[in-house]
């Protein structure tokens, strides 16, 4: 699935193609959705937001589409004259005068008025965006050690986006190892110094996947991998999907165990520490 920096690339593309222009026309692709294409047509999109691993796109006349990629859901924009030919099903298009927005094979859409979205049952869930610009390691340790929180193990609290919105289980384990801990651990089990660590990571680890397209490995040691032939999705993790290859910090290999119902990659060697 998707995390927070994949959405939020997605919506850069999304507003770069609508934003701040009039939308000519907009299809729906589910039944339920269809009176509102007449509604949303000739209404200038004014806005184009994230809210964790979820979307709005925001209409002059006080609505909103809200859409959640889930698993397989991609966004697709370019010129009208230049679209995609693509077999996956069409779930929402936003034409203007020159570009479109496409999202195919995601189902998670609403339209909501502005008054709804404060209530809309997943994002009136979420905690702080974790890519948002205000939030600081001061509020994270301020949220892992909270009551709800902090007798959590954090495998569990990175992936609850009731935490951190928009943190998923690559960032996760990426995040894990860097900090060189594991996920039975515990805010309430971490010294201060730790929990700094831990908080830095979060939010510098998702600020670089979502500056560089998803790489979380160091970023010097990504371009030197793939200058010696290593593929991007081998150069770009530190131990997510590398069950069985060598660790690049210590040699041993990348082991893969289950946790909250996802593969969890760490190494045994570096990670040991709370």
């Amino acid at each position: 699935m998707p995390e927070g920096p994949e959405i939020r690339r997605a919506a850069d593309k999304v507003a770069a193609a609508i934003k701040d222009k009039t939308a000519e026309e907009v299809f729906f692709g589910q039944s339920h959705l269809k009176p509102f294409e007449r509604i949303l047509s000739g209404e200038k999109v004014w806005a184009v937001e994230t809210r964790g691993k979820a979307m709005l796109t925001r209409f002059s006349n006080g609505l909103n589409i809200y859409s959640h990629n889930q698993l397989y859901g991609i966004w697709h924009t370019g010129t009208t004259d230049k679209l995609p030919d693509s077999s996956r099903q069409l779930r929402l298009a936003i034409h203007n005068d020159t570009h479109a927005a496409l999202l195919y094979s995601a189902s998670d859409i609403a339209v909501l008025k502005d008054s709804e979205i404060a209530q809309h049952p997943f994002l009136k869930k979420l905690g702080p965006d974790v890519l948002s610009s205000e939030i600081t390691p001061e509020q994270i340790i301020e949220r892992l050690l909270h009551p709800k929180f902090r007798r959590r193990q954090l495998g569990g609290i990175l992936t609850d986006q009731s935490f951190l919105a928009g943190l998923g289980n690559y960032l996760r384990c990426e995040i894990l190892f860097i900090t060189g801990m594991r996920s039975k651990t515990t805010a309430q089990q971490c010294s201060s110094s730790k929990l700094e660590q831990l908080a830095t990571a979060i939010i510098n680890l998702s600020h670089q996947s979502y500056k560089t397209a998803g790489i979380t490995n160091n970023l010097q040691q990504a371009k030197q991998l793939m200058a010696k032939g290593a593929n991007f999705e081998d150069a770009r993790f530190y131990v997510f999907r590398r069950a069985g290859k060598p660790c690049y910090h210590c040699g041993k290999p990348i082991e893969k165990t289950n946790a909250n119902g996802q593969g969890l990659y760490f190494c045994p060697r570096c990670q040991t520490s709370n």
